[in-house]
């Protein structure tokens, strides 16, 4: 009886272990579906068949930080759209928060918004202070993890998108350059 009592300790502590482990690249990339402060849905499983999606989760709407990756991504914007990529920024704050936020900075991509957290919750970025830790992740047209960045510069959000773009070897669209943010 202890034994079996220890083997199933051993199986729990084992499997809330593994259920805690960070997504990592080459895992698959947990499916969502999110209002964005273009008002429209967006949805990993039908953006990934146009190509890679950069998903950019921020903690917080109108704060200082936030704010500057905001800008970032809205000034260097043309040149996240060089590539055959969909890029959103990402938040657990409310539609009408994040659709102010967009509209005050002039954002041209949608911001996205997670309301239930449930999406923050399967990306693994909840902070303990109820809010998105500032993480991307790139997810390639196979809906596999090809990056993941923890360490996001606010400052230079859009730059290091880019970069990374280019390290992923992600297709350059050309002089189709419709269509901001997808």
């Amino acid at each position: 009886m202890k034994k079996t009592l220890a083997v199933c300790a051993l199986a729990f502590v084992g499997a809330a272990c593994a259920a805690a482990a960070p997504l990592e690249v080459g895992a698959p990339a947990p499916d969502w579906t999110l209002p964005g402060s273009d008002g429209n849905h967006h949805s990993l499983s039908d953006l990934i068949k146009d190509g890679p999606v950069v998903l950019a989760w921020f903690p917080k709407a109108d704060t200082p930080g936030c704010t500057r990756e905001c800008k970032s991504l809205t000034e260097n914007g043309d040149k996240i759209r060089a590539f055959k990529v969909s890029y959103f920024m990402a938040s657990v704050d409310s539609m009408d928060d994040n659709t102010a936020f967009a509209n005050k900075y002039g954002a041209d991509f949608p911001i996205l918004s997670d309301e239930t957290r449930e999406v923050a919750e399967a990306y693994q970025v909840m902070s303990a202070f109820g809010f998105a830790k500032r993480h991307t992740f790139y997810i390639g047209s196979d809906g596999r993890i090809l990056a993941v960045d923890r360490e996001v510069n606010a400052d230079t959000a859009a730059e290091d998108i880019v970069a990374m773009l280019e390290q992923l070897g992600v297709a350059k669209r050309g002089a189709d350059m419709s269509s901001p943010g997808r």
